[in-house]
């Protein structure tokens, strides 16, 4: 019996492990098996080039190229260092980053190509942060005086699975100077320079300006035809002035400058490059208030012009200057050929002056006229932009003090009010006075801010009227009380003394009576 069991056990035991070891070579086959789904990937697109299921993983890394650097500009035949900034905008840390420029066309690509391999690696970039490339090229002799623009292939991990995304960026060349060379496009760029009006006269501030280049064929296109330019001919703002912290709506002047060939389907993006403080880093300068970053605009006409408007949030922290805005354009002209062009706008922001005053004190706060009180108060600059040429004036019925100067009161600096004021005629207690700052912005613009406080002017006494006063009022101090206990007191003795002279009035009356009768008895009896 005992080895029944035994053996019973044991066929148990072969059933388990034959039934258990299917599945662990399944699973070990999911583990170790890799599907490439390589490919071509667009500008935005980022693909997995393995992963370890089957499901496609969705990439916890965005790497962004040439954010917040400006578009270089390089002449034929120079020899440049092109540095590219790659920043991580995901929330996971990118491995074993490579990047290298594509070329499938070396009419397209504006350097020379003298490498076999351009190939750059960056071992890491964390989440949040960034990293630069930087190749060594000689620019070609033949470039063309135009915006070229260069893809990159970037391949990089997270540890687990490796993805590959193309990313590009725009460099501007300038085409060598020979006889042959045509001449530039005599169309001039629109200046924007705005005149902004103050109290002291006007004064004039430059508003940025804009930049256009020139559009790029991309596809479609016929060499033998004249290429359509799109360029901004202008700009607005409303309001006028962008304060920081604002919302604003930007119309840009757009125009076809082609007097034959309309243009259409136009799609315009506007992107802020990012500004700031370390704090706010990486953050654009504008954001669209609401909506897209992307205008549609269906055509524009030969020779016409077209306005085009988006709302915008200026940030709160921006300091008090020009702040560019680049815009992209593509757009087709009637034989469906595509183009590419982009603009630059610079938008000037201003700070809005914040101070705040402390509580005026007086002394004394009640004066006779002729005599004078002491003013005293404090500047506090609480706004970002720096309070120039500070003035106070004094203001009141009954009263009059000389301007004070404070001069200049630095962002978060304190500036101090100190001040005569005189006693000209009566004023009633409670009568309001005015303290009048003036104060001027970087540009020179005059503005005003008030405070009203409280002050009492009192007549004239002379020396005689105060001594009568003191008199009269020693007076009128001493009547209720002395005066009537000195009267009750002499009262008290009058009546006195006559009650008694009256008392012994009647006695000595009295006693002659009596002695009278007497007498008359004695008479009597004899």
């Amino acid at each position: 019996m005992r080895h029944w069991k035994k053996a019973t056990g044991v066929i148990l035991s072969l059933a388990m492990l034959t039934a258990m070891a299917p599945i662990s070579f399944a699973q070990d086959n999911k583990e170790t098996s890799n599907v490439n789904v390589a490919g071509e990937s667009g500008n935005e697109n980022t693909s997995a080039i393995s992963r370890s299921s089957s499901e496609t993983p969705i990439p916890k890394i965005r790497l962004s190229v040439g954010k917040g650097q400006s578009t270089p500009n390089y002449n034929a035949e120079q020899k440049v260092e092109l540095t590219v900034k790659i920043v991580n905008e995901g929330s996971c840390d990118a491995n074993n980053v490579k990047i290298s420029p594509v070329i499938d066309n070396a009419s397209d690509f504006p350097f020379k190509i003298e490498n076999m391999n351009e190939e750059k690696t960056i071992e890491q970039i964390k989440a949040g942060e960034s990293a630069e490339a930087t190749w060594s090229f000689s620019v070609r002799a033949d470039v063309e005086t135009k915006s070229y623009k260069t893809p990159f292939q970037i391949t990089y991990d997270d540890g687990t699975n490796i993805y590959e995304t193309n990313k590009y960026i725009y460099v501007n060349t300038t085409a060598k100077k020979t006889a042959d060379t045509p001449k530039a496009d005599p169309t001039p760029t629109p200046d924007t320079t705005q005149k902004v009006s103050g109290d002291a006269g006007q004064a004039i501030y430059d508003a940025g300006g804009i930049s256009n280049s020139d559009p790029i064929a991309t596809g479609g296109s016929d060499k033998s035809q004249s290429v359509p330019r799109v360029i901004v001919t202008g700009f607005s703002t409303n309001p006028e002035n962008v304060n920081a912290g604002s919302d604003f709506k930007l119309t840009v002047h757009v125009k076809n400058t082609s007097k034959t060939t309309a243009v259409s389907n136009l799609l315009f993006d506007m992107q802020a490059p990012s500004a700031g403080t370390d704090a706010a880093a990486e953050a654009p300068a504008f954001l669209p208030s609401s909506g897209s970053s992307t205008i549609y605009l269906e055509s524009i006409p030969a020779g016409e012009t077209r306005d085009i408007s988006i709302d915008l949030n200026a940030r709160a922290d921006l300091v008090q200057k020009p702040y560019s805005i680049a815009m992209s354009m593509k757009y087709e002209d009637g034989n469906a050929a595509q183009y590419e062009a982009s603009s630059s706008l610079a938008i000037p922001v201003k700070q809005a002056a914040r101070f705040e005053f402390s509580d005026i004190e007086l002394s004394p706060d009640s004066i006779q006229v002729g005599e004078e009180a002491n003013l005293t108060c404090n500047i506090y600059n609480t706004g970002r932009i720096k309070l120039y040429n500070v003035k106070i004036k004094f203001t009141g019925d009954g009263i009059s003090g000389k301007d004070v100067f404070v001069g200049n009161v630095d962002s978060g600096a304190t500036g101090t009010i100190d001040g005569m004021l005189m006693g000209e005629s009566e004023v009633p207690a409670g009568s309001k006075c005015k303290m009048t700052m003036t104060y001027e912005d970087e540009s020179g613009k005059s503005f005003t801010a008030e405070k009203e406080f409280e002050m009492e002017v009192t007549p004239v006494m002379d020396d005689d009227d105060t001594t009568m006063v003191g008199a009269v009022e020693e007076e009128e101090k001493s009547t209720p009380i002395i005066p009537i206990v000195v009267v009750v007191i002499v009262a008290a003795v009058v009546i006195a003394v006559l009650v008694v002279r009256k008392k012994k009035k009647k006695q000595l009356a009295l006693e002659e009576e009596d002695l009278v009768d007497e007498v008359d008895r004695f008479t009597e009896d004899e």
